[in-house]
């Protein structure tokens, strides 16, 4: 495995008290384009991947659309795949599978009012990335989907829906989801070491404090997986993940709560429970197989 020292050792630190990230998403992709090995270089792909993700979507509703450049493809390259994609069948030469079967679904799809495109993309991208070859990185995809179906779930059990209607994928925290729906944990809190904070941080009725909670549980997770090996792709990996929470809460609240998240990360790390004033239930309605509200 490849050994990043002289990049990782040049970037600043990132601290959950930074009101913003030291070096952008975008800075820290240029500064690795001539560095990574091909290897590494398409594992971070995945990684931007999920921006081209959602830049498809756009594409699809309006040519003119204003695109993330974090995306690993232009404009002209997204264009090129849609035309490509809808003039044939299977993949289109110098993109995953599944993006051209996701142009071909949303123009047969795009008008039915029970079919929603970002969640589609995003479920195929999930399925996609949870294969990568890194482990790390594929089990720090695997718990992003899980805490977007565990919250999903535990929002249709409020509600009295039906939780397959819902819930996506497969595997077995799915399998928990719809089998064990009585308990409060789904039975997962004795698999998943994560699910007792993500449960608490379900219960916030502040959308943005439950945002924050729950981007603290993901800081301390790529902390705990990055520990032992400081310079790899993994590190490295985890650093871009860490700046671009930065990024994100830069421009939702860029001075208010860095205490406040600096305090959910320590309580994490301690084991402490979230302060009782926030052991509420959840009033946002799910969104089936997309993303928690983040304002990526």
């Amino acid at each position: 495995m490849a050994n990043y020292y002289c990049l990782i050792a040049g970037l600043p630190v990132v601290k959950l008290t930074d009101t913003a990230p030291l070096r952008t998403v975008m800075q820290l992709k240029e500064e690795m384009a001539d560095v990574l090995e091909s290897k590494d270089a398409r594992l971070m792909e995945t990684f931007f991947l999920r921006f081209d993700c959602e830049n498809l979507v756009a594409l699809l509703a309006n040519a003119e659309a204003e695109l993330d450049e974090r995306g690993n493809y232009s404009r002209e390259q997204l264009t090129e795949l849609i035309s490509a994609a809808r003039a044939q069948e299977g993949a289109v030469k110098g993109f995953p599978e599944f993006l051209a079967a996701f142009v071909r679904d949303y123009d047969v799809h795009a008008e039915a009012t029970a079919w929603f495109a970002r969640d589609t993309v995003m479920l195929a991208y999930y399925n996609y990335a949870c294969r990568c070859s890194n482990a790390m990185m594929a089990e720090w995809y695997e718990l992003n989907f899980n805490i977007l179906n565990i919250l999903t779930a535990l929002i249709a059990r409020k509600q009295g829906w039906t939780l397959k209607d819902y819930v996506q994928g497969q595997g077995d925290v799915v399998d928990a989801l719809l089998k064990q729906t009585n308990q409060p944990d789904f039975g997962l809190s004795a698999e998943l070491d994560y699910v007792k904070d993500l449960m608490q941080a379900a219960e916030t009725t502040d959308p943005v404090e439950k945002e924050r909670q729950i981007d603290a549980l993901r800081w301390n997770w790529l902390e705990e997986k990055t520990f032992f090996e400081p310079f790899d792709i993994t590190a490295l990996f985890a650093y871009i993940v860490r700046s671009e929470i930065l990024e994100r809460w830069a421009l939702l609240d860029p001075e208010q709560g860095r205490e406040r998240f600096t305090e959910i990360i320590e309580n994490l790390r301690g084991e402490a429970k979230v302060p009782e004033e926030f052991k509420t239930h959840p009033l946002t309605p799910p969104v089936k197989g997309g993303e928690p509200a983040q304002g990526e």
